[in-house]
């Protein structure tokens, strides 16, 4: 794609950042190469503002590794090792990456996300399709995916944490901020988080569940450990852990939210060592058979 000084001045660019790009490129130039030379000058910024006017492209660029201070493309960057990236990264449709992706600012991808080893980011974080690591996920700062989300190891978050689709994590989940899930969320360890967790479907944990406000669920929550709020604990369906079930002082445990009550010995069973205090709704199964 070639962007046009006429181009871009319809864009209304700010005139600091106009006259750069006239000394530069007079006439106009390559988009993707525009993009480049901007990130080398240091204009990373203008460069950001460049591809949210004109949007990603169909180019394919392969490379061994990455070591910058900033990214931006337009497309899609397929990386055969590690990207240790200083800066931002911000990319039009998906990165791709056959090692781990190191970023120490904010990290944007348009589509799909995946690397073969760990992805750690010390920013935000924003996948407008799937998020897939061969190790763990690590962010300081807010997550967002809109889609599927798969962490073989852990995955940590300093920030609000928001995923559109299925979340599956190997080991263990840590969240400091609100957790929100559009489906499910299936964890083969603990589940920890400083805030409310929320989850459309089901929460399976092979640990235990401990929330510092309140938890909730459109479908069952299972854990082969404790379920512990420090609000309520709401499940449209059934409860079942290997120990205790306790919610916050003053709040109350709730099973079979959308069930009918003639259907909850069947679909709002609650199950655990004891039977929790203040348990609302559902049918008390005794104790967990996991």
């Amino acid at each position: 794609m070639i962007l046009t000084r006429s181009f871009v001045r319809a864009k209304r660019p700010c005139t600091d950042g106009f006259r750069w790009f006239v000394r530069q490129f007079d006439e106009g130039g390559n988009y993707q190469e525009l993009l480049d030379t901007m990130v080398a000058a240091g204009r990373v910024g203008d460069a950001c503002w460049l591809l949210e006017q004109f949007g990603p492209t169909d180019a394919v660029r392969v490379v061994d590794s990455i070591e910058a201070d900033a990214v931006v493309f337009s497309g899609t960057l397929e990386v055969r090792g590690n990207v240790d990236v200083d800066g931002l990264v911000r990319v039009g449709r998906s990165l791709r990456a056959g090692g781990g992706v190191r970023v120490g600012g904010e990290l944007a991808v348009g589509e799909d996300l995946r690397a073969g080893g760990s992805v750690r980011v010390e920013g935000d974080v924003e996948v407008g399709g799937e998020l897939r690591a061969g190790w763990g996920i690590d962010c300081t700062g807010r997550l967002n995916c809109d889609g599927e989300l798969r962490a073989a190891w852990d995955l940590r978050c300093g920030g609000p944490l928001r995923v559109g689709g299925n979340v599956f994590v190997g080991l263990e989940l840590h969240g400091e901020d609100e957790l929100t899930f559009g489906k499910g969320l299936q964890v083969g360890g603990d589940i920890l988080t400083e805030a409310v967790l929320r989850a459309r479907q089901g929460i399976v944990a092979g640990g235990s569940i401990r929330c510092a406000m309140h938890l909730q669920a459109g479908w069952g929550i299972k854990a082969a450990g404790a379920i512990v709020a420090e609000g309520s604990i709401r499940a449209g369906e059934s409860l079942s852990a290997g120990e205790e079930i306790r919610a916050g002082g003053g709040y109350g445990v709730f099973a079979g939210l959308d069930v009918p009550v003639d259907a909850w010995e069947a679909s709002a069973r609650v199950s655990a060592r004891e039977r929790p205090a203040g348990l609302m709704s559902g049918w008390w199964a005794g104790e967990a058979r996991l």
